[in-house]
């Protein structure tokens, strides 16, 4: 990989994501990953690559070949780490979506797995996702100890103490967000405890993507605690960014409907700060991640371009 010709993260109208130039690998290995075996049901692998090959950003495999790519490694041979992340998450989205959890029927601009298919049959589809994620790891990564180290950082991070556990507090706290008071106090408790399920529901997968992206491209141990502050402070700031598309944008902008958080009383940033607070805590996050990723140099450029994203998107 040249370096020099890395995008420059502070012209972001060709290319604001900074790794648009990797999507094309993402969705082969995507594709070529939709092989599920003689013995699997029609519809249920219909239902899988539904919901794996969705039109999405590819956020999650991408920090995976940037992060690869930071520590000095090739994000070719960072692929497998990058498709077992993202078939763990189409399967949380499948499960958020169902009724029983968030009830939502739209996703990336699609029907949800449910609604295009049945209730059963993506339960079904997210329950078969998960191994899938493991078995590809296995399949696809040659040397045993990077596939123990990858597998064990995906799993702690699609446990029940980070991205299972995130949303299950997420689910509670919608009850008692209805019970709000306008106390400084309070509001600094209720923030300290968003904060604590995004770091897990949304921040959990994000962190191992990096984690994983410098196991694969051997980062030394500096590298590895760079990406995790950095991963940390995008994954809250990806996740105030949302929870304001939510309150300020439109389910054609989004691909999916908003403004439900807000009916549902759910906790939010702008719901507890308002919106320009939220923005301000937005902006700053980033700012901090940027500093974070200072010890790669020129190679942080793709990593700053990413945050910038997350700062600026519109869905």
């Amino acid at each position: 990989m040249n370096y020099a010709s890395c995008p420059d993260p502070r012209s972001t109208s060709d290319d604001p994501t900074g790794f648009s130039d990797f999507l094309p690998i993402i969705e082969a290995a995507l594709s070529d990953a939709c092989d599920f075996g003689n013995g699997c049901p029609d519809r249920l692998g219909a239902a899988m690559r539904y919901a794996l090959l969705a039109p999405g950003k590819r956020l999650r495999p991408a920090l995976v070949l940037m992060a690869a790519e930071a520590c000095g490694g090739s994000p070719e041979d960072a692929l497998p780490g990058a498709v077992a992340v993202e078939m763990i998450h189409a399967y949380s989205l499948i499960h958020d979506d169902l009724p029983a959890m968030d009830d939502d029927d739209l996703r990336r601009g699609r029907p949800t797995c449910h609604i295009e298919f049945d209730e059963a049959t993506a339960i079904l589809a997210g329950d078969a996702l998960i191994p899938e994620a493991f078995s590809y790891l296995c399949r696809k990564i040659t040397d045993p100890t990077k596939v123990s180290e990858t597998a064990r950082c995906l799993a702690n991070a699609a446990g029940a103490s980070q991205l299972v556990g995130g949303q299950a507090d997420d689910l509670a706290a919608e009850a008692e967000a209805t019970k709000a008071e306008s106390s400084p106090a309070y509001v600094a408790a209720q923030l300290r405890h968003l904060e604590s399920i995004h770091q897990r529901k949304t921040g959990a997968l994000i962190s191992a993507s990096l984690e994983i992206g410098a196991i694969l491209g051997d980062g030394n141990q500096s590298q590895r605690n760079a990406l995790a502050d950095y991963a940390r402070l995008v994954g809250l700031a990806f996740q105030v960014v949302d929870d304001l598309l939510d309150w300020t944008s439109d389910a054609t902008t989004m691909g999916k409907r908003t403004g439900k958080d807000a009916e549902k009383g759910k906790l939010t940033y702008p719901g507890l700060l308002g919106v320009d607070v939220a923005k301000r805590r937005a902006k700053q996050l980033v700012d901090d991640a940027n500093r974070a990723i200072s010890v790669f140099e020129r190679r942080q450029c793709r990593l700053s371009s990413l945050a910038t994203y997350v700062l600026e998107r519109q869905h």
